[in-house]
Formats: structure tokens, C-alpha cells, sequence
């Protein structure tokens, strides 16, 4: 039996077929990110390319309106860009954000908590003060404060990859104390088991015994929490954006776009903001349906 078929009759595969929402939330979330990695290839418009871009076109409603164009399905926004096009690119930058600051959140988390388990003493201590502190703060406030201050003390005019770590680092360092409480709580735990302590026995090192004995088997909760820490790393990104102070003009994202449709709501022009926001909503729901049902997939006490 290959590796493949044992993983389709896994029963974390057969739960998944058993969740008609696991499957539809699991099929939205792949379309959505495969139009955003495909955005070069299926964007009827390069929407950054100065060159194909009309003034004359702008504000036109979706294709399906008496005074929308066939050219633009969704209609242009206040530059004549093709908002389709436009949100496709987003997209783009929204996920990238999302899934790099997760990524920096769950290497940061993991470690520390993987520190803060196994050797306890003042380095448990520390590092669970902080997070202590860490977590009276909500985290749009964190990312914001430190957005803000990233943005404040960077070079003016700033653009390329630059403000984008930045904004990464910013909604990453918001959400490491969630990974370091589960893991560390996990840790306490694995460290007394048979296998860990027979590791020690024979003269393993602290590190080969964290990364191949224990961490494999705390990684469930972590991915659990990834799962829905993405849904609201992106929220936050759109949010950041949206009240100014994330993604750079030139590297626009839902937030931007939304922002920018924000300002032309009430003369009329609703598509602007309207389709953005919409697949923002989408994309955040699927995401948090799909974690769910992981997380109950993944608890034994719920099988």
C-alpha cells in the first residue's frame, strides 16, 4: 500500500468527505488561491502596466450594466483599471502577506515554546511573562503600533520588499504566543513520556530531542491554529492597509482596494468596493470553516 493510498483512507480523509462544509470551504480556499498564483496568466489586464491604462475608462460599472463595457466584467476603478484584474493581484499580495506572517509567527512560537517546555527554569519564566503581557494587547493593535513605527522610522518613499517584511514581521510578532503556550503546554507533557526520557538515556542532545522526538507530535495544534491564525493575518493585512499604513500604493491588496472604493461609495460607485470586499469575506470564511473542522478532525475526544 502506497503512501498516497494510505493517506486517502486515512480517518482524518474519511472525516473530510463526511463534512460536506469542510469540502466546500477546502474547495473555495484552492480557487481562490490558485487565481491569485495564476493572476499573470488569467487577469484579462495587467492592471499595473501604465501603458494599457485609459483615464477615460474609469468608473465603469461591471460588464452587465447598461453603461458598463464587456471589456472590464467587473468594472474599472478610479484609475480605468480593470477591478478583476486588479482584485486577482491583490489577492496575490493579501495571501503572500498572510501566509509569511503565519510562517514567521509558527517558526517564532514553536521555538520559543519548544525553549520554554523543555527547559523551564527563568527561561520559561521570561518567555511566559512576555507572552503574558503580550496577550492584553488585541492584536490589530499590536500590528498597528508597530506598522506604524516600522513605516515612521523607515527610509520615505520606501518600496519593494522592504515595507512588505515589515508589514509581515508586524502581523507575524502579534501572533507568536498562541504557538508558544500550545506548544509549551505539549512539551510539558511529551517531556515525562517513556520515549523521551529512553532519548535521554542514551546520550541524545536536548535539540536532536526537541526537533525529532517531540516536535512531531505537538505539530497537530499548530496546524490547527495556523489554519485560522491565516484567515485573521489577512484580515489584519486588509485592515492595516485600508487605514493606510500597509501595503505600499504600488504593491495594492483587498485592504488598498477596498480603501480605495471606500472613498467613492456613496457617489455611486459601489462595485469598487463591493467585489473586493466580497471576496475578502469569502476567502476569510473558508479559511476559518476549514480550520474548524481540522481542529475537530484532530482532537481525539471529539471522534
Amino acid at each position: 500500500m502506497t503512501r498516497v493510498t494510505r493517506a486517502l483512507d486515512s480517518d482524518l480523509m474519511y472525516s473530510f468527505r463526511r463534512t460536506p462544509g469542510a469540502m466546500i470551504a477546502a474547495a473555495l480556499s484552492c480557487a481562490l488561491i490558485l487565481g491569485a498564483v495564476l493572476a499573470p496568466v488569467i487577469a484579462p489586464h495587467d492592471p499595473f502596466d501604465p501603458s494599457g491604462l485609459s483615464i477615460l475608462d474609469n468608473f465603469l460599472p461591471p460588464a452587465w450594466d447598461a453603461a458598463g463595457d464587456p471589456r472590464f466584467l467587473l468594472g474599472t476603478d478610479d484609475q480605468g483599471r480593470d477591478l478583476l484584474s486588479a482584485m486577482l493581484y491583490g489577492l496575490r499580495v493579501s495571501l503572500a502577506v498572510g501566509f509569511a506572517s503565519v510562517i514567521f509567527a509558527l517558526i517564532l512560537g514553536v521555538t520559543l515554546g519548544l525553549i520554554a517546555g523543555y527547559a523551564g527554569g527563568w527561561a520559561d519564566n521570561l518567555i511566559m511573562r512576555a507572552a503574558d503581557i503580550q496577550m492584553t494587547f488585541p492584536a490589530i493593535l499590536i500590528a498597528l503600533l508597530l506598522a506604524g513605527i516600522f513605516r515612521g522610522t523607515a527610509a520615505q518613499g520606501a518600496s519593494g520588499a522592504g515595507p512588505l517584511a515589515l508589514l509581515v514581521f508586524s502581523i507575524g510578532l502579534s501572533f507568536w504566543v498562541q504557538y508558544a503556550r500550545t506548544v509549551r503546554g505539549s512539551v510539558l507533557i511529551e517531556a515525562n513520556r517513556e520515549y523521551v526520557l529512553a532519548a535521554r538515556l542514551i546520550g541524545i542532545s536536548a535539540p536532536a530531542i526537541l526537533i525529532r522526538h517531540i516536535l512531531p507530535n505537538v505539530m497537530g495544534p499548530v496546524l490547527v491554529i495556523a489554519t485560522i491564525n491565516l484567515a485573521l493575518a489577512i484580515i489584519i493585512e486588509a485592515t492595516l492597509s485600508f487605514l493606510g499604513v500597509g501595503v505600499p500604493p504600488g504593491s495594492p491588496s483587498l485592504g488598498t482596494l477596498i480603501r480605495v472604493g471606500n472613498d467613492y461609495l456613496f457617489s455611486g460607485e459601489w462595485w469598487i468596493t463591493l467585489f473586493p470586499g466580497a471576496v475578502l469575506g469569502v476567502l476569510a470564511l473558508s479559511v476559518n470553516l476549514f480550520g474548524d473542522w481540522l481542529r475537530d478532525a484532530l482532537n481525539p475526544r471529539l471522534g
